[in-house]
């Protein structure tokens, strides 16, 4: 299935289990958030905003396919920038722990602002590049255009266990980046995007560091 524009997007978000009348409220003060703050800041592209449901909304929303409620928390967002996903997946699992990182002050002071406004009192913004965040176990951890994989494993793997679920939105990269994953054991695999027909989203586990000679699980 495949995506193509805004009416497509709003009626299969209101097909999720977690859509309600308090989720359409808070995406659709998103939204107005959004677009009110990219007049002061680019946070998003002035063409995506055209689209911002298809773009942004559902984009974010389709990771939720693969993470059941029960496993979803606590979940670490990897260089939110403007809020994708980690604002929407908290608008949606307003219960589940989420944390995004951001190190740009900007940035920071939209998200802090936005999280407060949605009144989404579990998600959390840790205000620093990633590297100095302190280690913790995690259920999830996204990342929408945060680094190229193999750099984003070397930076995140301390936070993953045998039971965290990645999910790397990659775009059109996401089969060579997999292909070209050699310094890590892993069982990562690609799903076609819902919203762009030539993009994928690196889904799976993380094993460890490939011992010398291996070249990693591609699965």
């Amino acid at each position: 299935m495949t995506l193509h524009n805004e009416t497509d997007a709003r009626s299969w978000l209101e097909g999720l289990p977690e859509w309600d009348a308090l989720t359409a409220e808070r995406l659709a003060c998103l939204v107005a958030l959004l677009r009110a703050e990219n007049a002061r800041q680019n946070l998003v592209s002035a063409a995506s905003l055209e689209a911002v449901w298809l773009r942004h909304i559902a984009d974010s929303a389709q990771l939720l396919r693969h993470v059941s409620r029960e496993t979803c928390s606590p979940w670490l967002d990897m260089g939110t920038g403007a809020g994708f996903p980690g604002l929407v997946i908290a608008a949606l699992r307003p219960d589940c722990e989420v944390i995004m990182v951001e190190s740009r002050a900007r940035r920071i002071e939209w998200l802090d602002r936005a999280r407060q406004e949605l009144g989404l009192n579990r998600a959390r913004i840790e205000g620093a590049r990633l590297e100095l965040v302190p280690s913790r176990p995690v259920r999830v951890i996204s990342a929408r255009a945060f680094a190229p994989l193999a750099r984003l494993l070397d930076l995140s793997a301390r936070f993953s266990t045998a039971d965290t679920i990645w999910l790397l939105p990659k775009g059109r990269s996401a089969p060579q980046e997999l292909r070209e994953l050699t310094r890590w054991q892993h069982m990562f695999h690609v799903e076609q995007s819902l919203t762009d027909p030539e993009a994928g989203i690196i889904v799976g586990s993380l094993i460890g560091p490939a011992s010398a000679g291996t070249k990693g699980n591609r699965l």
